[in-house]
């Protein structure tokens, strides 16, 4: 699968973020480093987007949004059942959400009875009739499926079952084409612009959300934000799979590997 990035792209300061243009927007994050959520909040702020897709959400949860609810944390992370969802501290996110304005607010996540099954089920009987608008009626090149067979074992600390590896990246490549269809729909509402509030992974340009909705839609400017991190003295590679990317310490965090050992 060919890299899908312009010419121009490059690592940029938050600075930049106040200048962010495009019909739809990919803002990634690692979850729970704060310093990206509030990038992202900066780079909403300046887009005043007319839509907000959330991989945090689903529509359900986004329904509950009320303008009131918006100005009050604590019972806007009450009645979104944050905590119970899984996803690190609301006080991180609570900045995005403190910018939206305006903004209609879209939930992008799927049930995960129905990620689950994407796991062992053919991903067309999954997504339903559009599915292969989507390429999920076609398999990833072998090349290509077992280096990401080999990422998600990395992911995990290398301790996952390998009968199980198949499995993960059809579900990554399930929901990264339910989020590129609830960003359509979310355009299609509004007009855009429309933002997408995702992990990074999701925000890859050569096979993931933006990746897809380019080839549906070659006329719309979808730009895509990557954060990543590496330490001071370790140096970001100056490949990477965005236009842009903005490059961050490392959040303190626990061993991720401690629950497998």
């Amino acid at each position: 699968m060919t890299l899908i990035s312009p010419a121009h792209a490059e690592e940029i300061s938050a600075d930049a973020l106040d200048h962010i243009t495009g019909d739809i927007v990919v803002l990634g994050e690692i979850h729970d480093n704060p310093t990206h959520h509030l990038n992202q909040a900066r780079a909403v702020a300046a887009i005043k987007p007319k839509a907000v897709v959330f991989e945090m959400l689903s529509p359900e949860q986004a329904a509950k949004i009320t303008p009131a609810l918006l100005q009050d944390e604590k019972a806007l992370d009450q009645a979104l059942g944050w905590e119970q969802a899984g996803w690190p501290d609301f006080a991180i996110y609570y900045p995005i959400f403190k910018a939206l304005g305006a903004a209609r607010i879209y939930g992008a996540a799927e049930p995960r009875d129905v990620v689950r099954s994407a796991m062992t089920t053919p991903l067309p009987e999954v997504f339903g009739p559009d599915a292969a608008r989507y390429g999920l009626d076609q398999p990833y090149p072998d090349a290509l499926q077992k280096q990401l067979e080999a990422e998600a074992q990395e992911d995990h600390c290398n301790a996952l079952p390998v009968k199980l590896l198949p499995g993960m990246v059809a579900a990554q490549r399930y929901r990264d084409a339910a989020f590129a269809r609830t960003v359509q729909q979310a355009y299609k509402d509004t007009g855009g612009p429309v933002v997408l509030i995702a992990g990074s992974g999701h925000a890859r340009t050569d096979r993931a959300v933006p990746a897809l909705l380019r080839k549906l839609d070659p006329d719309a400017k979808i730009v895509s934000i990557g954060q990543i991190e590496t330490a001071p003295d370790a140096p970001a590679s100056p490949d990477q799979p965005f236009d842009d990317w903005i490059v961050t310490p490392p959040t303190p965090r626990d061993d991720p590997c401690a629950a497998f050992k």
